[in-house]
């Protein structure tokens, strides 16, 4: 497999870290590949409901901030968050990044909803913290 252009680890700037995760669509990408580690660029552009050709600037965006690798096998694109190379730049970053995230689309999953029960409900019992072990995230290797 050959790598596409990615900043070296040292060249990481988190300014362009951010900016490319504040994207809602950038950020559903690196959600999506938190879950699955690996994915190919076209399984991962069908599903995101944007045209071809917006995908693909948005794989670029996240490859040239440094938040993706994406290695070619044959024809095929392959993309991983570069988790190990962040984390040693911005210890806790992508995974506070991405909690945040996904307790924000909980949010709002649970506003459209309907109406939820009162928090004071006696029978409602102890509560996880929100930021739970349960978010679905692949930790980094060295915190493993």
């Amino acid at each position: 497999m050959r790598l596409l252009p990615q900043p070296a680890t040292e060249n990481i700037q988190l300014t362009e870290v951010l900016r490319a995760l504040s994207d809602p669509v950038r950020l559903e990408i690196a959600a999506r590949l938190a879950v699955a580690g690996r994915m190919s660029c076209t399984v991962a552009g069908e599903s995101l409901g944007v045209h071809k050709s917006t995908a693909s600037h948005h794989f670029r965006t996240l490859r040239e901030a440094g938040v993706i690798s994406t290695e070619r096998d044959g024809r095929q694109k392959v993309m991983s968050l570069r988790w190990d190379d962040l984390e040693a730049r911005f210890p806790g970053l992508l995974p506070a990044i991405l909690t945040a995230a996904s307790l924000e689309t909980r949010a709002a999953a649970s506003a459209d909803s309907g109406p939820r029960e009162p928090a004071n409900s006696a029978d409602s019992g102890p509560r996880e913290p929100a930021a739970s072990a349960q978010s679905g995230l692949r930790e980094p290797a060295a915190s493993r």
